[in-house]
């Protein structure tokens, strides 16, 4: 731990600037299609019953499925729910790469199958092979149409229809929240070293920027957990009155970096002992807080705030939360990667620019290297 002490004497040295909160609301609209590096990432050891290789069929009970699989998931996939329209991840994205059942890791689509469509849902003209979908009569809601399952675990995804384009006219209409993507050039198997962690430490850019620049660290997104309302807007959450808090999904490679080191560069580049509050930031909103998925990301930051509490680095009582990890709502597109775009904006270069001229000084050797 002498290193994490090292990495804290520039507290002293390297004071952080404070500026207006980024809690105003900002009317700019994102007119460009930003690549997502990572949209949604297949890491899921805690489902017995995914893989992206095995293509057995699975007979799995609705008790044993509610078991492993996340709320909104399991409602899709096994009571035929629909998400709401336009509310995916990934229903306009034309990243290259290959879709996957989120509930037991079928191979569905390839991105060249893909189409965006105006009606809001991830949109296909043909799956993968005849059997990774199979398909049944559905005359639920006075209407008649063709639910489509996953041909491995009989998951409801989505329904097909005859208004797709050529070469097929077929429009295969997916929940988001069915499908795991895989960028290409990141095969399935490496995902293996894959882990995401949410952490919450003020204005969402200052966090976001810095991790973009850290080894391993292969995609970051702004947005909102911990509070009461699904899917709010920044504007809501502006309010503090919805109970969340601005934080960024980070997924790095366990291979190339680590908790330890995450957490290091967490507590380097923000006050842990100010109460729901970053600078001029202030609010429920702007807490300092560690979103845990399970007990190894619970016991590693347990771990480094004991450590910086007895070598009192802060001569002040660490507050930042604990919390266990329930949903991440991503921010509107103009907050992602909101540094990069917006460098000559006063708040990037007064507070911003700052936090990213510590962070390469402290992690000088773990920086990426520029392209």
């Amino acid at each position: 731990m002498s290193k994490l002490k090292t990495f804290f004497n520039y507290l002293v040295i390297l004071p952080l600037l404070a500026l207006n909160a980024c809690g105003q609301p900002n009317n700019k609209k994102d007119t460009t299609q930003k690549t997502i590096a990572m949209e949604n990432v297949i890491n899921k050891p805690e489902n017995p019953y995914y893989s992206n290789t095995d293509t057995k069929k699975l007979t799995v009970s609705d008790a044993e499925w509610k078991k492993v699989l996340p709320e909104d998931l399991y409602q899709v996939a096994r009571h035929a729910d629909t998400e709401r329209a336009f509310t995916g991840k990934m229903w306009n994205s034309e990243t290259k790469g290959t879709y996957y059942c989120s509930t037991c890791g079928n191979k569905l689509f390839k991105s060249d199958q893909k189409f965006t469509s105006s009606c809001g849902w991830p949109s296909f003209f043909e799956q993968e092979n005849k059997s990774s979908i199979t398909f049944k009569d559905d005359n639920s809601y006075g209407m008649k149409r063709t639910e489509a399952l996953c041909g491995r675990c009989d998951s409801h995804l989505g329904h097909l229809f005859d208004d797709g384009p050529e070469p097929t006219g077929k429009r295969y209409c997916m929940n988001a929240v069915s499908l795991d993507f895989v960028p290409e050039g990141i095969s399935a198997k490496s995902t293996g070293n894959l882990e995401t962690i949410v952490i919450g430490g003020g204005c969402y850019w200052c966090v976001e920027a810095v991790y973009e620049n850290l080894q391993g660290v292969k995609s970051v997104s702004s947005g909102f957990s911990g509070g009461t309302v699904d899917n709010p807007s920044y504007a809501e959450v502006c309010t503090g009155r919805t109970g969340a808090a601005e934080v960024v999904e980070i997924t790095f490679d366990k291979s190339i970096t680590n908790l330890d080191e995450i957490f290091q560069v967490f507590f380097t580049v923000h006050d842990p002992t100010t109460l729901n509050r970053q600078g001029a930031d202030s609010g429920t909103q702007y807490r300092s807080v560690i979103f845990y998925k399970n007990e190894e990301q619970k016991k590693a930051a347990e771990s480094i705030i004991a450590e910086l509490t007895k070598e009192n680095v802060y001569g002040s009582k660490i507050v930042t939360t604990l919390e266990p990890f329930k949903k991440f709502f991503k921010a509107e597109d103009y907050h992602q990667n909101y540094y990069e775009n917006n460098k000559e904006q006063p708040y990037c270069q007064m507070v911003i620019q700052p936090k990213i001229e510590k962070f390469e000084k402290v992690f000088k050797d773990r920086l990426k290297k520029k392209k």
